[in-house]
C-alpha cells in the first residue's frame, strides 16, 4: 500500500475497512461477554440457565481464556494455509454463525455457540492486526498512529456493544414489548446473542466491499511459498483434527458407558490442567534447553517476572466480566433519576475510558519528556492503579453489606483506575518483552504476552466463581493483596529491568 494513500483521515484507505471490521467484531464480542455469566447466573424462570455461580465462574474463564489462547492457532492458520485476509473473513464467519448459535435456547446451541466464537476469535482478533501493519511501509512515520486510530475502533466496538446488547437482553422496556408481541418475556437474553450476530454480519459485509482496499500480499500466505508447503501444512492440520476427533470420540463413548461424567466443572478443570501445566513446562523447556549466555539466562528470569505480573494483572482487571458484573447486579443501584438501566451497561465504562483518557495519558508521557518514567517503572505504576480500584471495591462491597445496594459511582472509579493502570501497563509491556527477548526467541514471546492474557482470563473466570463462597471484601481484599504483592516487586526490579532494556537497545 503506497504511503500516499491518505483517503481515511490521513491513513491509507484500507485501514477504513479494517476499522470497522474490527469495531463489529468486538461489538460482537464485548457485547456478548457483558451479558454472559448474567445470563449463566439467572434463574431459569427468568429465562437463564440457573447455573450456580463457581459452576458459573468455571464457564465463562474457559470461555475467555480460550479465545486469547486460540489466537496463536488462528496465526498459524493464517502463515500457513489461509493468509491473511481468508483468516480473518473465515474468523468473522464462525463468530457469527456462533453468536447465532447462541441466539437459539439449548444446551446444544449454548456450548456449540462459545465454541465457534473461540475458533473465529482466534482467526480474527490476531490475524487483522497484522493486516493493520502491513498497510504501511517500514518507515512510514504514520504507523503508530495508524495502530491507535484502529485501537479507537476496537474501543467503539466496546462501548456500544453492551449498551445495545445489554439493552435487549435486561432491559425492562424491551422485555415488556415482546410480551405485547405476544412472546416470552424471558427470550430476551437470546435477542441480545442475536444482536451480537448482526453486528458480526455488518462487519463481514463491510470487510467484502472493502477488501479491494487492502495489500495484496494478505491474499496469500507468508509462511507456505509454494505448493509443497501448504500441503505440509495441510497434513500437520489433518493429523491434528484427526487427533482431536478421536479424543472426542473415545471420551464422548466413555460419558455414554458411565464411565465419566461431563460436566462443565470436569471441563474447566481439565483446561486447568492443560493450560497452567503446560505454561509451566513451556517456561521449565525455556530454561533448561536452550544454550543461554548467563547475561540471557537474566533476562529469561525477568520476562517470567513480567509474565507472572501481567498474568495477575489481567487476572484482576479482566474481573469486570465476571465478579464486577456480578457486583453491578446484585449490589449496584443501576437508576439514574429513578429509571433503572441494564447491569451490564457499566461493562461499556472501560472502553469509554479508554477513548477519553489514553490521548491524555500519552500526552502526559510526552510532556514529562526526559522525566517520562521507563517501561518498568509504567509497568509496576499500572499494578498500583489496579490495587487502588479493588481497594475502592472493598469500601463498596462492606457499605453494600450493610445498605444492599450502593451507587454505580463506586464501580466507575474503579474501572477509571483499572483503564489508567491499563493504560500504563499495556502498552509497554509487549515492547518490554520484545527487548529483552534473546533473539532466538522473540516471536515465541510474543506468544507468550498473550499466553500471560488468557491464563488471566482463565484465573478471573474462577475468582468470579467465589461470589457467593465468600465476603465480598474478603474477596475483593484477596484481589488487592495479591496485586500489591506483584506491584511492590516490580517497583523492586525497576532498575535491574531499565539497565537491561539499554543494553538491549
Amino acid at each position: 500500500m503506497k504511503s500516499q494513500d491518505t483517503a481515511f483521515f490521513g491513513h491509507p484507505a484500507g485501514l477504513s475497512t479494517l476499522f470497522f471490521t474490527e469495531m463489529w467484531e468486538r461489538f460482537s464480542y464485548y457485547g456478548m461477554r457483558a451479558i454472559l455469566i448474567l445470563f449463566l447466573t439467572a434463574p431459569l424462570a427468568a429465562g437463564g440457565l440457573g447455573f450456580p455461580v463457581m459452576q458459573a465462574g468455571a464457564i465463562y474463564g474457559t470461555y475467555v481464556a480460550s479465545v486469547y489462547l486460540m489466537t496463536m492457532a488462528g496465526g498459524w492458520m493464517a502463515d500457513k494455509i489461509l493468509g491473511l485476509r481468508k483468516a480473518v473473513f473465515a474468523g468473522g464467519v464462525l463468530i457469527m454463525l456462533g453468536h447465532l448459535s447462541l441466539a437459539f435456547p439449548g444446551m446444544a446451541t449454548f456450548y456449540g455457540g462459545l465454541l465457534l466464537v473461540v475458533l473465529g476469535t482466534g482467526l480474527l482478533k490476531g490475524n487483522i492486526s497484522a493486516i493493520v501493519g502491513q498497510l504501511y511501509r517500514q518507515d512510514d512515520t504514520r504507523r503508530d498512529a495508524g495502530f491507535s486510530l484502529y485501537y479507537m475502533g476496537v474501543n467503539l466496538g466496546g462501548f456500544l456493544g453492551p449498551i445495545i446488547v445489554g439493552a435487549l437482553a435486561q432491559s425492562e422496556g424491551f422485555r415488556a414489548r415482546l410480551a405485547g408481541w405476544g412472546m416470552s418475556p424471558e427470550a430476551a437474553w437470546h435477542f441480545g446473542f442475536g444482536a451480537a450476530a448482526v453486528g458480526m454480519f455488518f462487519g463481514l459485509l463491510q470487510y467484502w466491499l472493502g477488501g479491494r482496499r487492502l495489500p495484496e500480499q494478505t491474499l496469500t500466505p507468508a509462511g507456505a511459498t509454494n505448493d509443497a508447503d501448504r500441503a505440509a501444512a495441510r497434513r500437520k492440520l489433518g493429523f491434528a483434527a484427526v487427533i482431536v476427533l478421536a479424543v472426542s470420540a473415545i471420551v464422548y463413548w466413555m460419558s455414554q458407558t458411565g464411565a465419566i461424567s461431563i460436566t462443565p466443572d470436569l471441563v474447566s478443570t481439565c483446561a486447568d490442567v492443560v493450560m497452567f501445566g503446560g505454561a509451566a513446562a513451556f517456561f521449565v523447556w525455556l530454561f533448561m534447553g536452550g544454550d543461554w549466555t548467563p547475561a540471557e539466562r537474566k533476562r529469561l528470569v525477568v520476562i517470567f517476572v513480567l509474565f507472572l505480573g501481567a498474568t495477575v494483572f489481567w487476572a484482576i482487571f479482566e474481573q469486570a466480566g465476571s465478579t464486577l458484573n456480578l457486583f453491578a447486579d446484585r449490589n449496584t443501584a443501576n437508576t439514574i433519576l429513578s429509571w433503572q438501566y441494564p447491569a451490564s451497561w457499566l461493562q461499556s465504562v472501560n472502553s469509554l475510558f479508554i477513548v477519553l483518557f489514553a490521548p491524555v495519558v500519552g500526552a502526559i508521557w510526552f510532556r514529562l519528556g526526559r522525566k517520562d518514567p521507563s517501561s518498568p517503572a509504567k509497568f509496576s505504576l499500572g499494578l498500583f492503579f489496579l490495587v487502588g480500584a479493588f481497594g475502592l471495591m472493598v469500601a463498596a462491597s462492606m457499605l453494600a453489606a450493610g445498605s444492599g445496594r450502593v451507587s454505580p459511582m463506586w464501580l466507575i472509579g474503579c474501572y477509571f483506575l483499572q483503564t489508567i493502570g491499563e493504560l500504563c501497563l499495556s502498552p509497554v509491556g509487549l515492547s518490554a518483552m520484545s527487548k529483552l527477548a534473546p533473539d532466538r526467541v522473540t516471536g515465541l514471546m510474543m506468544g507468550v504476552w498473550f499466553l500471560a492474557s488468557s491464563l488471566g482470563n482463565k484465573i478471573a473466570g474462577r475468582m468470579g466463581g467465589l461470589y457467593e463462597s465468600l465476603s465480598l471484601p474478603t474477596l475483593f481484599g484477596m484481589n488487592a493483596l495479591l496485586v500489591l504483592g506483584f506491584a511492590v516487586l516490580m517497583a523492586f526490579l525497576i532498575m535491574p529491568i531499565k539497565r537491561m532494556l539499554a543494553e538491549g537497545a
